[in-house]
């Protein structure tokens, strides 16, 4: 736990109590705050109540006495509109701030010595694998990277810093939406498409959102942006123009004059006077596709700028053992391979997958982004069948219809039993890839649950004996 002490004696409301809302609250009393502590849910209330946290009914409460209101990354801010918990704290003047500001401002705080580096990924899709990938990375250098933010531990659940330490942080546009005062050592901005509009507003305000991860960087810092879509391109060149930071662009699409590329699986750098082949990207089993090549040049990227040699980057990428529920396989039967990519919550990330395979039994669904998955149309022709589940599937099979089979098979479950029977019927090696399309929040809490159940399915089948293949 990293204790922050910028609020020492003071009265600090916390609101939302999972597990980053859990996490600040621990992290403010060590450092000597007054938490009050709220929840709607009453089992989240009850388990912070039970570690000894005054409970304080924030919709009744006086917030004259209160110098902060630490807000869970999932309560909306802006849009669709407010939460009253919002319009309370804006009302009273009460500044609002999550999780990641606490950390930073801790770190802004701690002397020169103790702090540690700070590392910030953002990006619609590769958040998770590039955050895994790098601290894998530095952690076979001998490095001591710690891995959290939005995947893993929160930021303060993660332990204390010292000055030799590397935090890696996977941010999501929520926690940015929070966050005013982190300064990164290295910046990490992969990519930007269409998501979370419904959150932000419109597309402007989601890129604001992501861009804030750059937004106190200065010299001696270092931004690594992704370069291979029109919004990214746009800010590279914005903060090249300010001059501020070394800046490194990356692509999986095209060879550049400065910057990390990577061209028909082959990673370049081209950060020094010349360009380095540094790696064969097609041995690295866990890092398949265009899109992880982008992954593989933002990791790299990053790693050199914290110091590691090339060869010891190198070395972590290729023994990378990969991301769970990011096309991760989970099982394989009579020579039926389970692809778990639940990760997938939008049509962008799910054409990722779907691009590294020429043929696939699709399971696909949940609770639909804006658009569905019209934009994926073009590679539906890779569809042996689809299996649509959740809220989606009546609009998903609208989509499928006359261009690629589908069954409505409602859940998961039933979804893996139906792909692997025709999958098996077949005769011929197959993949069943779950890359839902959807958020998960119809049917689980979180796609880390629905790939759990994913893979639970697919050792079911495991366990039951199998009749013959004509059986």
């Amino acid at each position: 736990m990293i204790p922050v002490r910028v609020f020492e004696d003071q009265r600090v409301a916390v609101f939302g109590l999972a597990r980053s809302g859990l996490a600040a609250a621990r992290s403010l009393r060590a450092g000597g705050a007054l938490v009050a502590a709220w929840d709607e849910a009453k089992g989240a209330r009850d388990a912070a109540a039970a570690e000894g946290f005054e409970l304080l009914d924030l919709a009744k409460a006086d917030w004259s006495d209160l110098a902060a209101l630490v807000l869970s990354p999932g309560v909306p801010l802006t849009h669709p509109e407010p939460h009253w918990v919002v319009t309370k704290a804006r009302d009273a003047g009460v500044e609002i701030i999550g999780d990641v500001e606490l950390f930073a401002r801790a770190v802004n705080a701690a002397p020169a010595h103790r702090r540690p580096k700070v590392v910030a990924i953002t990006g619609t899709n590769g958040k998770s694998t590039t955050t895994a990938l790098l601290g894998h990375m530095l952690t076979a250098a001998g490095r001591d990277a710690r891995i959290g933010g939005n995947i893993g531990l929160g930021v303060l659940g993660l332990e204390d810093m010292h000055g030799g330490a590397v935090y890696v942080f996977e941010l999501s546009s929520y926690q940015l939406d929070l966050t005013f005062s982190l300064k990164p050592d290295v910046a990490i901005l992969l990519n930007i498409t269409p998501d979370h509009l419904d959150r932000h507003g419109d597309m402007e305000g989601y890129v604001d959102a992501k861009r804030r991860v750059l937004l106190n960087q200065a010299h001696g810092d270092t931004a690594v942006i992704g370069v291979d879509d029109q919004w990214c391109q746009r800010i590279c060149t914005e903060i090249t123009a300010a001059n501020r930071r070394t800046i490194w662009p990356i692509s999986s699409r095209r060879a550049m004059g400065r910057g990390v590329y990577a061209l028909q699986g082959v990673l370049y750098d081209a950060t020094g006077e010349r360009v380095i082949e540094v790696a064969d990207l097609l041995r690295a089993r866990s890092l398949p596709g265009r899109h992880n090549w982008q992954n593989a040049a933002a990791a790299y990227a990053a790693a050199r700028a914290l110091g590691l040699s090339v060869e010891d980057a190198a070395t972590g990428l290729v023994t990378f053992p990969g991301l769970v529920h990011r096309m991760e396989t989970v099982g394989e039967i009579e020579g039926v391979r389970f692809v778990n990519d639940s990760k997938a919550t939008n049509a962008d990330a799910a054409r990722q997958a779907m691009s590294a395979y020429p043929a696939f039994y699709w399971i696909a669904g949940g609770r639909p982004k804006a658009g569905g998955i019209e934009p994926l149309e073009d590679l539906f022709d890779r569809v042996t069948k689809a299996y649509l589940v959740g809220e989606a599937a009546e609009a998903f099979g609208r989509t499928l219809e006359g261009k690629a089979p589908y069954r409505l098979s409602r859940t998961i479950d039933l979804a893996v039993a139906q792909a692997f029977a025709d999958a098996r019927a077949s005769g011929e090696p197959a993949i069943v890839l779950l890359s839902p399309a959807c958020a998960s929040f119809d049917q689980f809490p979180d796609f880390e649950v629905r790939g759990d159940t994913f893979r639970s399915a697919v050792h079911g089948l495991l366990q039951r004996p199998l009749k013959g293949a004509t059986g």
